[in-house]
């Protein structure tokens, strides 16, 4: 290259060196997040309800593992699910989108594109139904940052019809395709698994008859934490528990058998959930004699509201979207960082995992992706430094048992709104004093209903979301 080639060129090879520059420093980061931010571990399981834990108030069930992260850490009690079923919250889990932005609002493979209830006219609307490969997932950005990553447990995001003719096949979307060094048992199958072996998931192998799954998914948690301990790592352990089939150990079900009554609606169901916590008990003390504990975040939460248990006093149940389908436990222990014994009544939602996750490992969001989550950070830290004014939801289509109505929701403060989409009834609640959600204030305070009904217009306008058409249109 002559002298006049190198000046005139000069502006490009500027921008080049900015912009490598700019990939050195992002790397470095990354390295330097690889070696100073904490491990992070998630447990997500599925279908558990706000009530579905000692802690939370249900007297009658055994948790004391998790009893005992509540204990050690902070305790959410205004907590939601991105959605009121489990495959949209598991994406907004992964990109910090919310789901009525991603399209995929619905659980896979959900019903057929234009399904409407018999005797209606209002078509749900489509559904994306798997997470496609072009969102950068947290578990992407983390390991590319130098965490070794895993994925344990049920994933959902990833089905393909199987007369698909084009696009990509079921195992091109499963976690190891999505950011994840390690999966087991993450994969779309056609149902719910059995508990007990021999199991029918492709990523799990077969193991011994009788072995009971939600022990060998705490194996295979251990198993990575020990192998990892001189690294650091983020591990998402969603157990299959306690969505259904219902299946217990025969002791468990005998002790609750003895305990039913409010509370406890289904002896299996709770002898599941002290199955589930027993297993996160002895993760919890692997992590402890790993030596692992102080520099180690963990979160525990639900996909969606409890579908098998009493959710009293909340109203309604997974696929719809009163409390009872939509609000979560929620607990996070981070030695250090977060106070233990401590409670935070300030809503919070799924899609602020990607955020969080981010800040604390000390990254960036990308650019090129809009993030529609906040970091909860600052309430983590009790900092005060916390601005968000509302949560949105919007859930356009039938849940697999048909039973609730299409809508969107605002919650701002204490005030809850609800749009029926397709007859515009509205609904507005004061959860302070109405958390069963039974004094409809709509009429009563029209103000507060009419703004709160501009806002979601807005937001919805704003996520591009997929919305209800009339079949005769």
């Amino acid at each position: 290259m002559n002298p006049r080639q190198i000046i005139s060129n000069f502006p490009f090879l500027f921008l080049l060196f900015l912009g490598t520059a700019s990939d050195f420093h992002s790397q470095s980061r990354g390295k330097d997040a690889s070696k100073n931010g904490p491990n992070i571990v998630v447990i997500m399981a599925d279908d558990l309800g706000w009530m579905d834990l000692h802690c939370y108030g249900n007297d009658r069930l055994d948790t004391p593992a998790l009893d005992q992260l509540a204990e050690d850490g902070m305790r959410f009690t205004n907590a939601y699910a991105a959605a009121a079923v489990c495959s949209p919250t598991r994406a907004a889990m992964m990109t910090g989108q919310s789901p009525a932005r991603l399209r995929l609002t619905n659980h896979a493979p959900g019903h057929k594109d234009g399904f409407t209830l018999e005797g209606s006219d209002l078509a749900e609307a489509s559904s994306v139904r798997n997470l496609a490969l072009g969102y950068r997932t947290i578990a992407e950005r983390l390991s590319e940052a130098g965490y070794a990553t895993a994925h344990i447990g049920k994933w959902h995001l990833s089905y393909v019809a199987r007369n698909s003719e084009s696009g990509p096949l079921e195992s091109d979307l499963r976690p190891d395709k999505q950011g994840f060094d390690l999966n087991i048992g993450g994969c779309y199958r056609g149902g719910p698994p059995t508990y007990f072996a021999p199991y029918k998931i492709p990523t799990l192998p077969e193991q011994e008859e009788g072995e009971y799954l939600p022990e060998r998914l705490a194996d295979e948690a251990i198993k990575f934490i020990e192998q990892n301990r001189e690294k650091r790592f983020y591990l998402n352990w969603w157990p299959y528990s306690v969505h259904y089939p219902i299946e217990a150990k025969k002791d468990l079900i005998s002790k609750y058998e003895e305990r039913k009554g409010p509370g406890i609606k289904d002896p299996v169901y709770a002898a599941m959930i002290e199955g589930m916590d027993t297993e996160i008990g002895r993760f919890l003390k692997a992590l402890d004699k790993a030596g692992l504990r102080e520099n180690t975040l963990v979160l525990f939460k639900s996909d969606n509201g409890g579908y098998n248990g009493d959710n009293r006093p909340l109203r309604g149940f997974k696929g719809m979207l009163y409390e009872g389908g939509i609000r979560i436990p929620w607990i996070v222990r981070w030695p250090g960082k977060v106070e233990a014994n401590s409670t935070c009544r300030t809503p919070v939602i799924s899609t602020d995992c990607f955020p969080t996750f981010l800040e604390v490992v000390g990254l960036d969001p990308a650019s090129d992706q809009p993030v529609d989550g906040e970091s909860i950070l600052p309430l983590l830290e009790q900092s005060g430094d916390w601005h968000r004014k509302a949560l949105y939801f919007h859930y356009p289509n039938y849940a697999f048992h048909k039973r609730n109505r299409l809508g969107g929701v605002v919650r701002e403060g204490n005030f809850k709104f609800i749009q029926r989409y397709g007859t515009g009834e509205r609904e507005l609640y004061d959860l302070a004093s109405d958390i069963g959600e039974r004094n409809n204030l709509a009429t009563s305070k029209t103000k507060v209903a009419e703004r709160l009904e501009g806002q979601l217009t807005s937001w919805l306008a704003d996520m591009n979301a997929a919305m209800p058409t009339r079949s005769s249109e």
